[in-house]
Formats: structure tokens, sequence, C-alpha cells
């Protein structure tokens, strides 16, 4: 790294990295002595309030993209590129009233997994998983990639070992704390994060008005302000669908449907929808005020440190090392057991140990999340620069799943025909539109097949769900 990319001392940085990672570690080992069987480890006891549920649903989804990538679209796409970026609020907004219907539908549930084996049968099972653990897993090493590469940015630490220290901090209480762990770590990052975008939002204020931006723009950079900029509209479009399919059939947010108490859900993911929607816009914010600031921007997706440690020094270092090591945790531990939740739940427990106690259950859930923690560290230390834009290859699939989970909630005439072929036509299409056309369409072509097909199978089927199937002791 060079000199200048470098925004906090290492050492002060090693040490604020020590600090947390305790913290983190020493409530996840707290919270997980009230973990005794795999429902306590997996969903928290099904009895999680509303402000830890508005608070986990909205720090799961302030990832490090929230805070590095929403400035990069703004700077590359402008005032659309950062109302595109916020779009992704609406996955959570929307959520509200599938997770309602979830725990109506399925108060015994744990994972995705079982609504897609129930609804639809093995085969659209088998091709959901398929989607679903392919997408959780670019997740996961995006995640931790991007660990590794912003704590060498801000703060000079090598690589592999920030990357590991993150990744090991959060298999660790994730292991020993389950959902609980996560949640609770969730409730206070949210704060953290918050409070630290609203901190640095009045900074940047207070030294350039709003009015001097768009002076600025307007004279040298006009077509961040074209409301017809063709590229920022069709990403508008795109990050809203993967938006919609990132949440919609995610064990990340079932198991929260799951996990929260009776009454919750709808009210805490429409509420953490609403946390979320300002926060890419602020930081997009922060990007746009970079040419009135003078600040020189050598690469876009680092231009939000560059900002902050512009307007704020040595303590906006701090602050934007803190900021980003928060969104990264509050990612990577609810993918790590969400993910090892439904291997255990779909792969462990239906296929290997159906006899498997409560107990066992729970430890090997424990063992697969530090297996996850292994893979995921294994493909993550070669540093291979084109894992990041895996996560986009992911959209077809994602979207593809949409309607076929959409339908399958709330149409008795939605059929296994109409979502197997919806997932595959949906992903094969969407797929071949990312390599001969671009990412920026490809989960609306993906989104669009699937509907089509869905609804024409859905229409011409002849029977009749049975919804009293999905309430299946699981």
């Amino acid at each position: 790294m060079t000199e200048r990319t470098i925004f906090l001392d290492p050492t002060l940085g090693w040490i604020l990295l020590a600090l947390f990672s305790v913290l983190w570690v020493g409530l996840g080992i707290y919270w997980g002595r009230r973990n005794k069987s795999f429902e306590d480890h997996a969903l928290a006891g099904r009895n999680v309030g509303l402000a830890l549920g508005s608070a986990t649903a909205a720090a799961t989804w302030i990832t490090s993209n929230t805070t590095m990538l929403a400035p990069q679209f703004a700077l590359e796409l402008g005032v659309w590129g950062m109302i595109a970026y916020s779009t992704a609020s609406l996955g959570l907004i929307l959520f509200a009233p599938l997770a309602v219907r979830i725990r109506t539908l399925m108060p015994h549930g744990y994972t995705s997994g079982d609504f897609f084996r129930l609804r639809y049968g093995r085969a659209a099972w088998a091709v959901f998983l398929v989607f679903t653990l392919f997408y959780s897993l670019t997740w996961l090493v995006s995640m931790a990639m991007a660990g590794g590469i912003l704590l060498e940015a801000l703060a000079g630490i090598d690589y592999v070992w920030g990357m590991t220290v993150i990744l090991g901090v959060c298999v660790l209480y994730t292991m020993r704390g389950g959902l609980g762990a996560v949640i609770g770590t969730d409730f206070i990052q949210t704060l953290i994060i918050i409070i630290g975008i609203v901190i640095v939002g009045v900074a940047v204020l207070s030294q350039v008005s709003v009015g001097e931006i768009h002076a600025e723009l307007s004279a040298n950079k006009p077509a961040l302000l074209d409301v017809l900029f063709p590229a920022a509209i069709m990403a508008i479009f795109n990050n809203l669908l993967f938006g919609l399919g990132e949440v919609f059939h995610n064990n990340v947010w079932w198991s929260r449907a799951f996990a929260f108490r009776q009454g919750v859900g709808g009210k805490a993911f429409l509420i953490g929808g609403l946390i979320w929607l300002p926060i890419p816009v602020a930081a997009g914010f922060i990007a746009l005020a970079s040419g009135s600031l003078g600040v020189a921007v050598p690469s876009s997706d680092m231009v939000a440190p560059l900002v902050i440690a512009q307007v704020l020094g040595t303590a906006g270092a701090v602050g934007i090392f803190i900021i980003v090591f928060c969104s990264l945790a509050s990612s990577i531990d609810s993918l790590l057991a969400a993910t090892s939740d439904l291997v255990t739940e779909d792969i462990w427990r239906r296929l290997i140990r159906p006899d498997a106690s409560p107990a066992a259950l729970k430890s090997a859930a424990q063992w697969i999340t530090l297996a996850l923690g292994v893979l995921t560290w294994a493909l993550c230390a070669p540093r291979i620069g084109t894992l990041a834009s895996v996560l986009f290859f992911a959209g077809p699939l994602v979207g593809a799943m949409i309607f076929p989970i959409i339908t399958g909630l709330y149409w008795r005439r939605a059929n296994t025909a109409g979502a197997l072929g919806g997932m595959v036509l949906g992903a094969g299409a969407g797929l071949i539109c990312y390599f001969t056309i671009g990412w920026f369409v490809a989960t609306t072509i993906a989104t669009a097949v699937s509907m089509v097909w869905v609804l024409a199978a859905s229409a011409m089927g002849r029977n009749r769900f049975d919804w009293a199937r999905l309430r299946e002791d699981a």
C-alpha cells in the first residue's frame, strides 16, 4: 500500500481491532450461556423483541458495501447512483408482510429450505439449496475479503492478518452464542454505525454547503446530476430487484422471521428498512462533497475514507475504522449463523442424521460454523481479485427466486413446475445477459423470465395447496 492510502497508524489500528475483538467474543460467550438446544442456538428461543429485531435487521444489511460502495456509486453514477443503492431498503420493507405470513404459516419452521421442501417438494428444494448456498458463500467471501482489503487500506494491517482476525472473531462468538449473540452484537453495532454516520455528515456540512456541492458538480461533473443518466437508471431497477431477491430467499432473514416474538416480525423489518434507507444516501453525499473539499480521489472505492480523513483527521480515521469493522462484523456473523443453520437443518438433519437430538444438532451447528469459517478463509487467503464480482454473478440466481417465494406464500395454485422452471429458466436467462450485456441488467432479466413462467404455470395449475402442510413440526 502507498503511504497516502493509510489513514490510521497501524499500532492504533491493531489496538482498536484487539479491543473490539475481545468485546464481541466476550459478549458471545456471555449470551451463549443460555443456549441449551438447537432452537436456542439457531433462533434465540423464538423470543426476540422489537428493539433487538429492528437493530439486527438494519445492522445485517449495513455491510461494508453500504459504507464503501454506496459512495462509489454516487461518484460514478451521480445522484441516481446514490438512490439506486438506497432502493435495497425496499428488500427489508417489503419483507415485513412476508415475515408475518411466514411466522403464521410455519410456526415451527427453522429455515427457508423448510419452506421450499414442504411447499414445492424435493426437486425444487435441491435447486433452491444450490442457489442459496452459492449466494451465501459468495456474500460471505466478499465480506471477509473486504475486511482484509479495507483494514489494510485504512491502517496498513496486512490483508491476510486483518481478514483472519475479523473472520476468526465472528466465527468464535457465533459458534458460542448463536443467533442470540449475533442479534445482541448487531444492536451495539447499529448504534455505533448510525452515530458515526451522523457525526461525519454534520462535519462535512460544517465545511461545505449543499449549494457549493451542487455548483461544483454542475461545473465539473454535470453528468452526475443528469436525471436521464442511462446507466444509473438501469442500475436503479437492477439493484432494487437484487435487493428483493437477496432478502426474500436468504436464510439470514427467514431465521429472523422465525426468531422474532409473535407480532414483532413485520414491525421489525419495516423499522429496520427505514433505519437503513438514509445510510447509503448519507454515505453517497460524502462522496459528492469530495470535489468541493478538494479531495483527490485516485480510486473511487476509497472515496469515503479519503473525505472523512480530510474533514476529521485522525479522529475521522478512527471513526471510519470502527464503522467499517462494525459493518463487516454485523454481516459476517449473520451469514455464518444463518448458513450453518441451513446446512444443519436441511442437510445434516434431513439427509444425514434425522434422529439427532436437540443438543447434538446444536453441537453440529457449531462445528459447521467453524467449517464455514475455515472454507471462507481458504477462499479469501489467495486474494483473487475477481471474487468481489462473484456477488453480482449471483444476481440472476437470487432474482429467479423472488416469484417462487411470493406466489408460494400467498397463492394456492403455485406449483412445483412453476417454481422449478422459474428458478432454472430465470437464472439461465439472467446469466446469459450477465455475460453478453452486463451485470446491471442480469437480475432484471432473470426476475422477468422467472415471473412470466411462475405466473403462467400457477394460472394453469389445477391443484390447490393445503396450507396446513407448512405447519409440520420441524
